[in-house]
């Protein structure tokens, strides 16, 4: 039984030696005492094979006892490199935290332990929160640091092809298809491309796009990120530390450019992905790609990584009236610039990020802008609110943060973020009653989760105010209800009161359709009725099948923010990694 005590780094060392010495017993009992009844753990790859999350004592003792059969977890120790066991409050809660590593059969993981004390049980220490993650696999270690590559693209043979003559050879694929297809090349793509590449597998990026970058650098004009530069690194290659707190588009979309030269990543712009069949018994797909010049090429890859973010297919609400409208529609995908619309008048139909940061544009190009609401919406002030979910971001290493983010099991992640939710509200009080007085129709998410549970849920639905609920709230942006509308007419909208608004323009802020009506145009009805569900969460703690085996063999998603992709390009790399190399089936 684990003594009670106020050295916090004996605490942690003394539990995961009774960890490790119980885990190794035949049965579940010598592991209980250990537990706290309240308990959450966390399991990425390195017991299960899967992304995985068990509530409660029981449960956890039940699971972990059969994976350790399998896995054999052993050499649980405090990293020395990571920061050092400590007291923090973490969902409300005080607990001793502690970063450790360990091996499996197979590979390599690390893990953070949260100690609480048992009220019922004298008050003893037990884990309160357990996260097991694989780091890498033995034998398959990335080609980083001491293991950088020493291949032929970098010998000195002055009668044989240079690099340059290589990685031209590499990248056009004239004699061989990779054994990874990765379809789409933002955020999501490079980083598992990257991490793919560091462990030696043939991987392929393709996106419509012309240049590299153009998926941010094409979207309208003002556009700058939301959150700060620390939380969005992508793998291997950290911004410069001269760069802004805040990301211009344009910066980011030539940052992927240089990511992808220095990394070495193989990559087809101009590329369309049109269609994909899986050969069952030969574990392939068959994948139709047309290039620039309009030739079609077949590739047989093994894996096909779908990281297009969201569908890329404009959500178009019905609106039948709209046909009346005589003016300009434009999807905010469509949207550039306000300048062209100076002295003209504008209705901006939704209330998100892009449709307020839209209406901000044309308000400040010298539009007259009104805004339409659909639903309610969360709103919260960009600083400090916004960045109060990242806030541990702000110190330690980039590291230890993404093996902290990583470790919060669903629950809890939720109880961090209604206690987040409720210190923006109050910081943001005097914008919010400005809203409410012009008839803003808000919301704080479901269960008062706040911005990023909506994100994860459904992708949208909040805006970060850098500008245009002052606006609103102070009346130099109109706000109207899309319920009171009556109808669109030629030249704008006629509302039931019998007043009329003037349009010359009319942005369609309204999203895009979900993933899975993209995996059901590309890989037809089987599959996508396979797949099912992508993102938000459903019967499990998880991102459904996101990051992770689907039910679909060598069909695989990632999207996210640049965080989230570069947090779990980790994991989904390592699994295809382990498929290639035999040690996980293709499918969950």
């Amino acid at each position: 039984m684990l003594d009670k005590t106020d050295d916090v780094s004996i605490a942690a060392e003394s539990w995961l030696a009774q960890f490790e010495s119980a885990i190794a017993k035949p049965d579940e009992s010598w592991l209980k005492p250990l537990f706290h009844p309240e308990s959450y753990w966390r399991d990425v790859l390195a017991l299960s094979w899967n992304l995985q999350t068990l509530n409660g004592a029981d449960a956890i003792l039940r699971e972990l006892k059969v994976h350790a059969i399998s896995a054999a977890p052993h050499g649980f120790r405090i990293d020395p490199d990571r920061a050092a066991p400590r007291r923090v409050t973490r969902a409300g809660t005080v607990s001793i935290e502690a970063i450790f590593k360990f091996e499996t059969a197979q590979g390599r993981g690390s893990g953070i332990l949260r100690l609480i004390p048992d009220a019922a049980d004298d008050n003893r220490l037990k884990a309160w929160t357990l996260l097991t993650a694989l780091d890498e696999l033995k034998g398959f270690e990335e080609q980083l640091g001491s293991s950088r590559p020493r291949g032929q693209s970098y010998s000195r043979d002055f009668r044989g092809p240079n690099w340059l003559d290589l990685r031209k050879a590499a990248i056009e694929y004239a004699d061989r298809d990779p054994a990874v297809l990765v379809v789409g090349g933002g955020q999501a793509g490079l980083a598992i491309a990257a991490r793919l590449k560091q462990l030696r597998i043939d991987t392929l990026i393709v996106d419509r796009e012309a240049r590299i970058g153009d998926n941010w650098r094409k979207r309208y004009h003002a556009l700058t990120l939301h959150n700060q530069v620390q939380v969005n690194h992508l793998p291997y290659m950290p911004f410069p530390p001269n760069w802004p707190v805040y990301i211009p588009k344009d910066k980011l979309a030539n940052w992927f450019e240089t990511y992808v030269d220095a990394m070495e990543l193989n990559y087809w712009t101009r590329t369309e992905f049109e269609s994909g069949t899986y050969d069952e018994e030969n574990g392939r797909w068959s994948v139709v790609l047309r290039r620039a010049d309009g030739s079609k090429r077949v590739m047989h890859p093994r894996h096909v990584v779908m990281a297009t973010g969201v569908s890329g297919i404009p959500n178009l609400p019905d609106i039948p009236a709209l046909k009346n409208f005589t003016g300009t529609v434009l999807h905010s995908s469509q949207y550039d610039d306000g300048e062209a619309w100076k002295g003209k008048r504008a209705i901006v139909i939704g209330t998100g990020n892009s449709g307020h940061d839209i209406a901000q544009d044309l308000h400040s190009s010298g539009a007259d802008v009104t805004l339409v609401q659909r639903s309610s919406t969360l709103v919260t002030n960009i600083e400090p609110s916004a960045q109060l979910a990242y806030a541990a971001y702000n110190e330690g290493t980039l590291e230890d943060n993404d093996l902290i983010a990583t470790s919060m099991p669903l629950a809890l992640a939720r109880r961090s973020h209604v206690m987040l939710t409720e210190q923006s509200r109050n910081l943001d009080k005097d914008l919010l009653d400005g809203l409410t007085r012009v008839g803003f129709k808000l919301d704080y998410g479901d269960g008062d989760t706040g911005w990023q549970f909506k994100y994860l849920t459904r992708g949208g639905g909040y805006y970060f105010n850098v500008g245009c609920s002052d606006l609103v709230a102070t009346g130099a942006i109109r706000l109207i209800q899309f319920s009171d509308i009556e109808s669109f007419v030629a030249d704008g909208a006629q509302m039931k009161s019998g007043e009329h608004v003037a349009a010359d323009l009319i942005v369609l802020a309204t999203g895009y359709q979900p993933q899975e009506v993209l995996v059901r145009r590309l890989f037809g009805d089987g599959v996508a009725n396979r797949v099912g569900p992508i993102w938000g969460f459903g019967e499990g703690q998880e991102l459904r099948n996101m990051y992770t085996r689907t039910p679909q063999p060598g069909l695989w998603f990632i999207a996210g923010s640049l965080a989230q992709c570069r947090i779990n390009s980790k994991y989904l790399a390592l699994q295809i990694k382990a498929i290639e190399e035999g040690l996980l089936p293709p499918s969950a």
